[in-house]
């Protein structure tokens, strides 16, 4: 395809990128750095035949001139990013002085807003996103081996997590863990002490959310391995079976290295997704017991004040994490189709 022919035919994609990724992003880039005025406050002083009295009201002729002066707001730079509800420098600093030791260090860290929520985060990311692509390259391999008349129900059976609404197979799961669920009272069972409850637990919590994140996260890797192992050739199958390779050796030595970059796909798509975690954290109603970053920027976006500069800035650190874990993947991937070019 010629270059011109090209320009023109990513012209439609590069104009909505930029419009509706790069603009919106380089807003919230550029709030992060404002706090919204504060109100102005005019001191007046009452005078009765009983004496003098102040009293404080706004001034909301002066407020709104100075909103209007500088609708941005008051530039505080990175000031929002070093406070108690983000990194905290100071308080780190503080925490790592006073501290006894690594383990005391590390929960008075945790105790910190932002802090707490990157660790859930980053947890969350590091189980679910190599489980649920191990757990669908195993069920795919197990579809592809069954006879074909059989493979239509597995694989509908094998989608429906997928199917199934987030929020109503979350609501599913959360009341299968609940102390009258079938979940809960096995756990009790199991534990021997009935007073046990998952909800009221964090580990329990944490481990809750992250068997519903492999579950419902499953079938995409189920769907993408299953497609491209109708790719592999049969000959170098058959070559390696009459050679006398196992079942073991013709998957190590033939699938993985033709589904590595499907592979490499799946982890790019799959840390992005799972870093942004948000819905089973409210559907399981599990705010008290764990919190991500996108939870946090609900957070700050919800209630009557909202706090739109702390959310620019979580929504910020956020996305250069994304780009920190994204790093090692891309940059294999770019090494690999270099020295392929090459």
């Amino acid at each position: 395809m010629k270059h011109r022919t090209f320009l023109w035919f990513f012209l439609p994609t590069a104009t909505a990128m930029f419009l509706f990724i790069a603009l919106p992003v380089a807003s919230v880039l550029v709030q992060s750095f404002y706090a919204p005025h504060e109100q102005v406050i005019r001191e007046v002083e009452n005078c009765t035949v009983f004496g003098c009295t102040k009293s404080t009201t706004i001034d909301q002729e002066a407020t709104r001139a100075l909103r209007e002066a500088e609708p941005l707001g008051r530039f505080i730079g990175f000031g929002i990013y070093a406070d108690r509800n983000h990194l905290a420098f100071a308080e780190v600093a503080r925490a790592w002085r006073a501290s006894s030791g690594w383990a005391d260090f590390r929960g008075r860290l945790l105790n910190l807003p932002f802090y707490g929520a990157l660790a859930f985060t980053l947890s969350y990311t590091a189980v679910v996103t190599p489980f649920s692509i191990l757990l669908g390259f195993v069920v795919a391999l197990a579809v592809n081996a069954i006879p074909r008349l059989m493979r239509g129900p597995m694989i509908f059976v094998s989608l429906l997590p997928m199917i199934v609404t987030p929020l109503v197979g979350a609501l599913i799961l959360f009341w299968m863990i609940d102390a009258r669920g079938i979940l809960g009272a096995a756990l009790q069972g199991l534990a021997g002490d009935p007073g046990l409850s998952v909800k009221a637990s964090t580990p329990l919590m944490w481990a809750a959310l992250m068997v519903y994140g492999i579950w419902s996260t499953t079938p995409f890797a189920f769907v993408v391995y299953y497609a491209g192992l109708q790719t592999v050739p049969q000959d170098t199958l058959e070559s390696a079976m009459i050679d006398g390779a196992s079942r073991w050796q013709r998957i190590r030595y033939v699938l993985l290295p033709h589904l590595l970059p499907l592979t490499t796909f799946m982890a790019l798509i799959k840390i992005m997704d799972n870093f942004r975690v948000f819905e089973p954290i409210v559907s399981f109603n599990a705010g008290a017991h764990a919190q991500s970053l996108s939870y946090f920027i609900y957070s700050d976006l919800g209630g009557e004040t909202r706090l739109l500069t702390s959310a620019a800035a979580t929504s910020v650190l956020t996305i250069a994490g994304v780009i920190v874990l994204l790093s090692p993947v891309l940059l294999r991937t770019w090494r690999t189709f270099g020295k392929a070019s090459a």
